[in-house]
């Protein structure tokens, strides 16, 4: 008897059970597409779940939902580069390459708020960090850095301050001063430059730089950084090549902690992170670029 009542007890449990529902959690996709011809540089992912891309070509800004990968032009752009890109509190900020200037967009809906004429002549404005109360934007060619001041409420400044660098960094031919970062600390900025691999950490308010001392080694062709914690996460475009720099707190000294390589790497530029994958656009500098000529954006695990 009391084995059958345990029978007819399962039974009933197992009647009355729900049915196992399938997971509704979103799939964000590890890679997607962008526009033909797009000619890719900069990325930045807000808040929320949307990245932003800017071309080098005509200086467009395609904004994607990353749990589809799907997106749309939200700005034309002016002709000239977008590369580098940061944005917070729904405003885009964009270093304009060789345009010389810095552009502020509306993160929704891609209205340009302000541009900013940062050097006159050659210059190569090339990436932004943002940091608690500023702005700074490097210059590839010209050794300054260009500020922007959001101490008051986060109001745009009515132009922007050059800080001339000096001290270890020492501008030569071809790409310099790159990727743009804070120092652990938050009391200093990072500079990688890309045509001597060297690493320097610079006074925000004096432009005095020192060289970072990683030892032997060097991170030749950097490009984007990105700071998680005491790491520092930089993008060795044509090297194909993504490596962890763990710093001290201050970034004087930095060890290589790991580099990886992926089949899906064609020259990316820069990186932002996203749940658990970093995402780098593909710029493809040594593919001969067309209207046609395809862009996509790949992903690595984070950690």
């Amino acid at each position: 008897m009391r084995v059958a009542a345990f029978v007819a007890g399962l039974l009933a449990v197992l009647v009355a059970a729900p049915p196992a529902v399938a997971s509704t959690a979103p799939k964000y996709p590890t890679t997607f597409s962008l526009p033909d011809g797009f000619q890719p540089e900069g990325i930045a992912v807000d808040e929320g779940r949307s990245a932003y891309f800017g071309s080098r070509a005509t200086g467009a800004i395609f904004k994607v939902d990353l749990r589809s990968g799907t997106g749309k032009v939200i700005n034309a752009g002016p002709g000239t580069p977008s590369l580098g890109l940061k944005v917070k509190r729904n405003r885009l900020f964009v270093a304009g390459g060789t345009g010389g200037n810095a552009r502020v967009l509306d993160a929704r809906t891609g209205k340009l708020l302000k541009t900013y004429t940062l050097a006159t002549g050659t210059s190569f404005v090339n990436d932004v960090v943002l940091t608690r109360d500023a702005a700074y934007f490097t210059d590839s060619t010209n050794p300054f850095l260009y500020k922007l001041d959001l101490s008051r409420w986060g109001r745009l400044p009515a132009e922007a301050t050059r800080i001339p660098l000096t001290g270890d960094l020492v501008y030569t031919t071809g790409i310099n001063a790159n990727g743009i970062s804070q120092t652990p600390d938050g009391k200093a900025l990072l500079v990688v430059q890309s045509n001597t691999g060297k690493l320097f950490r610079v006074d925000k308010k004096t432009g005095v730089t020192k060289q970072v001392d990683l030892g032997t080694e060097l991170l030749t062709n950097g490009d984007g950084l990105l700071l998680e914690g005491r790491r520092l996460i930089v993008v060795q475009n044509f090297l194909n090549t993504v490596t962890w720099v763990e710093l001290d707190r201050r970034a004087t000294k930095g060890t290589i902690e790991r580099k990886v390589t992926d089949p899906g790497f064609d020259v990316p530029t820069t990186v932002a992170a996203f749940k658990d994958r970093l995402y780098l656009p593909n710029a493809r500098f040594t593919t001969t670029p067309t209207p046609t000529t395809t862009y996509n954006v790949v992903s690595i695990k984070r950690h």
